[in-house]
């Protein structure tokens, strides 16, 4: 007697399908023309398994493992299905179980529409096929909605799940955000705080002191069904880790930031974190919650390691002064009567070595020293002659970039072309049309041309950013300027926004002249 297991699975996009155009892939009507097929021919039923709301690649479904497991050990000599694409779109579970493990286990498979059948020997390049163009399916309908969704991102269209603290979906979009003042409000103080001198792991004791939830408890006490696999705790406390990321985030000057982690492969559920070029980054799609050149400042000050003293606060010039000789940061030392020094870091730690010499000066005095030349070099810079000068740079500087980006979508027609033509090669190879040889010269020498394209077009892309940051750092110095045009004391914010390093060297012992670089930032 012949016994059948019948195997039936319908996925979201199958059931798409069935709404739109056609009912005959539904789960009932799988079981009702598989039961007949078995039964005009007088086989035995021996289960009926059935799998919904899972792809055709996936290795982890339910009842076509529990198949499997029965099929080893030889509960039914046949399996059947309504079609090959219905067992499995993967290729590798098609060589697996249809060409390997089926017949070791003398096991027959019978596709009905597509007249897959193993007990056919002149069927199998015919199945091969089917194996290709099913797996090739799923990759063009990966890929489609890869595109349709980077399409969405490219717009400037937010497409996550759930909004980045601070803001939340606009309720007559869900593509669109809107500030949340509630959480707002903290962020614009984390920001505060860092450019204050505040330490990160300080302004996270300090949310937790006032009693802040972290993003992912204020998402939870808000009723959204929000999970971070990340969490150490069920307490919502704040960490440095989570302010640090707040403070790289680009979200917050009105940037839409996205695509920055993908899937390993759409056969893969493993993820993976894209590089920072690979990003896609729409500028001015929301409401920014902090000013830019203030994010600006935040990033500088990220990037040169400042350290906060032991009340979790930095001096004024924090790793922007240097010892002119050894380029070593500058200390801040005491001395007996309570002034206020910095000295050479190199000489600090131990001046019998002779290793350098002290550069001593006093703060107040350097803080006198630099509030003169900012004041001089903001009168220079915002001289009409100039102001001209730079702005006819920053036209030539957008003109570049719009040629660029007509080239990358040239680019990848040509790489869309390359890719299909590959595809094609492959069909040719199963069919028998290509012999090995001709298929290795061809899709080698495609494949080469595919990547070429992929190289150019990841270079121009980089370039863009490099000539986009440039045109922003244009934009925000002369922002910047304006701001401090009339201002009265020097503040940690300013050096920040003005100042890249500020150089000191050893005092002349004769003249007693003390020579004093800076290093701006416009």
């Amino acid at each position: 007697m012949i016994k059948v297991a019948i195997y039936c699975r319908l996925s979201d996009e199958d059931k798409e399908k069935v709404n739109i155009l056609n009912e005959s892939e539904s789960i009932q009507n799988q079981k009702n023309l598989l039961t007949m097929y078995a039964l005009e021919r007088g086989w035995d039923i021996y289960k009926i398994y059935c799998d919904e709301d899972y792809s055709g690649l996936d290795k982890d479904r339910p009842d076509f493992n529990a198949m499997i497991r029965d099929a080893g050990t030889k509960k039914f000599n046949v399996i059947l299905c309504k079609s090959q694409s219905r067992f499995t779109r993967d290729m590798e579970l098609v060589e697996k179980y249809l060409h390997n493990k089926f017949i070791e286990w003398g096991i027959r498979f019978i596709g009905i529409a597509d007249n897959a059948d193993t007990f056919e020997r002149g069927n199998k390049k015919s199945r091969q096929i089917n194996g290709l163009v099913n797996e090739w399916y799923c990759e063009d309908v990966s890929e489609n909605i890869r595109l349709v969704f980077d399409n969405k991102r490219k717009s400037g269209k937010f497409i996550g799940s759930f909004a980045t603290y601070g803001y939340s979906k606009d309720p007559f979009d869900k593509n669109k955000l809107v500030v949340d003042e509630e959480a707002a409000h903290v962020v614009r103080m984390i920001f505060k705080w860092y450019l204050e001198g505040y330490g990160t792991q300080h302004i996270a004791y300090m949310l937790n002191e006032h009693g802040m939830p972290n993003p992912t408890k204020y998402k939870q006490e808000k009723g959204m069904k929000f999970k971070n696999s990340s969490k150490t705790d069920s307490y919502g406390l704040w960490n440095k880790t989570t302010v640090k990321r707040i403070l790289k985030n680009e979200m917050y000057i009105g940037n839409m930031v996205q695509s920055i982690r993908k899937k390993v492969s759409y056969k893969s559920k493993r993820m993976i974190v894209l590089p920072k070029n690979e990003w896609i980054v729409v500028k001015n799609t929301h409401e920014p919650i902090i000013e830019k050149q203030v994010f600006i400042q935040v990033q500088n000050r990220m990037n040169s390691n400042m350290r906060s003293t032991g009340e979790g606060q930095a001096h004024l010039f924090a790793t922007k002064i240097k010892c002119m000789d050894c380029k070593s940061t500058m200390h801040k030392v005491k001395s007996s009567n309570g002034m206020v020094y910095l000295r050479c870091k190199l000489y600090t730690v131990d001046p019998k070595k002779n290793l350098c010499t002290s550069h001593s000066i006093r703060m107040d005095k350097l803080i006198e020293i630099v509030s003169g030349k900012v004041k001089y070099y903001i009168e220079s810079y915002t001289k009409e002659e100039n102001l001209i000068s730079k702005l006819r740079f920053e036209e030539g500087l957008k003109d570049k970039v719009s040629q660029m980006k007509l080239e990358i979508e040239k680019i990848k027609v040509d790489i869309e072309d390359k890719s299909q033509i590959i595809k094609g090669l492959y069909i040719d190879k199963v069919k028998g049309v290509l012999e090995e040889g001709q298929f290795i010269e061809l899709n080698r020498s495609f494949s080469t041309d595919k990547e070429n394209l992929l190289n150019r077009k990841s270079k121009i892309e980089e370039e863009i950013k490099r000539l986009e940051v440039q045109s922003d750092s244009f934009e925000n110095l002369i922002n910047i300027v304006n701001k401090y045009r009339d201002f009265k004391e020097l503040t940690r914010m300013m050096i920040n926004e003005l100042i890249g390093s500020i150089e000191v060297g050893e005092r002349d012992k004769e003249t007693g002249e003390q020579k004093i670089k800076i290093h701006w930032l416009f």
